[in-house]
């Protein structure tokens, strides 16, 4: 069986034209011409069957032969937020394969400890697009600029919240048991700290704004480790639950 090779197009059934990056690949790597089919999928939910009708230098044209709309693999909305390591290769590293595991949102914290002030957004982006086509994931995770963890913390947000840190003094529970208890919401969302950890300050402003100390095991983890193991335990705790 031939491989299906999907191309990401926001809004693809309002286009008629693939994304300049994405043109190039079709016509340089898979050097597709007119008539041949492709796939095309929005990152909103809907993949879809397509034609090529036309191509030039940089151009790739498509008409839409069939909408087919995906269901949602998990209940509830996944966010991460993690302070990026110093090294930026890492956390691209953590990135694509959180996508390819799955999570619906991915933040970045400035914490007081972060030997790291910025990231590109831009370059995450594409590492992203390129996982999401990579594992068949209808929905692109939504990748939000740094800002500061106190910013983040006042953020209203819904559902249950975790931060996860490695300070005796603060009474931890793990993040696994405590995803698998039975719960009113499915949204969860699990801070990450940098190399060094949170602050305690951090960890107990976090705490008096609603989230719940947790740990991800007996073992101390590097940071994109640890945040690579949070979405596959928020992962698994979703197939978990969902079988009860």
């Amino acid at each position: 069986m031939k491989e299906i090779r999907f191309f990401y197009v926001p809004e693809a059934a309002q286009q008629e034209e693939l994304p300049q990056d994405e043109a190039l690949h079709a016509l340089r790597v898979l050097r597709l011409k007119g008539g041949d089919e492709l796939f095309l999928m929005d990152g909103v939910g809907s993949f879809y069957r397509a034609q090529v009708t036309m191509v030039a230098s940089h151009h790739c044209y498509y008409e839409i032969l069939e909408e087919m709309p995906q269901e949602r693999q998990w209940k509830g909305r996944l966010h991460l937020a993690i302070a990026p390591t110093k090294m930026i290769d890492r956390i691209e590293w953590m990135v694509e394969k959180a996508t390819e595991v799955g999570v619906d949102e991915l933040s970045f914290l400035n914490c007081q400890f972060s030997e790291r002030k910025q990231v590109r957004i831009d370059r995450l982006e594409k590492i992203v697009v390129s996982a999401v086509k990579q594992s068949h994931k209808a929905w692109k995770p939504v990748i939000n600029e740094m800002i500061s963890f106190r910013q983040f913390i006042e953020q209203p947000r819904e559902g249950r919240k975790y931060i996860a840190h490695c300070y005796e003094e603060v009474p931890r529970k793990n993040l696994f048991d405590e995803l698998c208890k039975p719960s009113e919401t499915s949204d969860v969302t699990v801070l990450v700290g940098p190399e060094g950890d949170f602050s305690i300050d951090e960890v107990k402003l976090a705490v008096a704004s609603g989230y719940e100390s947790i740990d991800l095991g007996k073992s101390r983890l590097r940071t994109e480790t640890a945040g690579l193991s949070a979405v596959m335990m928020m992962q698994l705790a979703q197939q978990m639950n969902n079988k009860l």
